[in-house]
């Protein structure tokens, strides 16, 4: 067997050469990313914390209520939000939130027009699949380092590894929805003269919808999968109370910061949930 390891193929090292020439020659583009996606996490961060937590907690509530048309489920988004302001974790909170709500930005904005060009593409989606089962199996730290090459320590490098490790999933999910359109709908489009175009946003759209948000849904879930993650690199929220307890051997803190972010997890689920009627 020696005569097969004497000779190693050089994963690591063409990785580490490709990394180093984008270090080199791409940096104007990771500073100008990096700048932008700043931008981003500022806005959200103001928008959540600049106001009193009551103001944002009845946003919420007004948004659930607006998706779902459920005060019950609009009461267990106040009570959740209280819960989370009795335990002091609403700053954390609010930073968490801001890393899920920008990499659902970033994720859906390029995820769903990605899925919708792989439905009408197919030869593009199998070229692409194995590049998307890449994105989701590698494991999550490895991410971590070229996020820390290319952008350094904080919340932009957190949330950069969280839209590679994410976006799979909202292209999966919009590509699935839009070729499960039924063939009948399609020729009854085609027998009224309809364009691509309007095809496309009266016919396929709509029916895609409730797994387009089912994308949306997996996205917030596996961008909060990434906290902790995220603060190894810096970002704030509540992965830092989590680091925190596992590097102290905190049983309490690693309980309690840990069930805040079930709780926030819950909430999201329900206020996004979509089913097709």
């Amino acid at each position: 067997m020696d005569w097969l390891t004497e000779t190693k193929i050089p994963i690591g090292k063409g990785a580490a050469a490709v990394f180093d020439w984008l270090q080199i020659n791409g940096a104007w583009f990771f500073d100008g990313l990096a700048l932008v996606m700043e931008g981003l996490i500022d806005g959200v961060l103001w928008v959540l914390q600049t106001p009193h937590p009551f103001v944002i907690i009845l946003a919420f509530a007004a948004i659930t209520y607006a998706i779902q048309r459920s005060w019950k489920l609009s009461v267990f988004i106040v009570l959740g939000f209280l819960f989370i302001l009795n335990q002091g974790y609403w700053e954390e909170t609010t930073e968490s939130l801001t890393l899920v709500l920008s990499a659902c930005v970033v994720c859906m904005g390029l995820g769903v027009p990605i899925g919708i060009a792989m439905a009408h593409r197919p030869r593009l989606f199998r070229a692409a699949r194995p590049v998307l089962d890449l994105m989701q199996t590698l494991p999550t730290f490895v991410y971590l380092i070229p996020a820390i090459v290319f952008f350094g320590i904080g919340m932009v490098p957190g949330l950069i590894a969280t839209v590679i490790f994410v976006l799979p999933a909202p292209i999966r999910l919009t590509h699935l929805g839009v070729t499960s359109t039924p063939t009948p709908l399609l020729e009854a489009a085609d027998a009224f003269g309809a364009t691509p175009s309007q095809k496309l946003w009266k016919v396929e759209l709509p029916y895609a919808l409730p797994q387009i948000m089912a994308g949306l849904n997996q996205t917030i879930m596996l961008s909060l999968s990434m906290v902790v993650i995220a603060a190894l690199v810096g970002a704030d929220g509540l992965g830092v109370p989590v680091v925190r307890a596992l590097n102290q051997v905190n049983t309490a803190l690693g309980f309690e910061s840990g069930f805040i972010i079930v709780v926030v997890a819950i909430m999201l689920d329900r206020m996004l949930r979509v089913t097709r009627k």
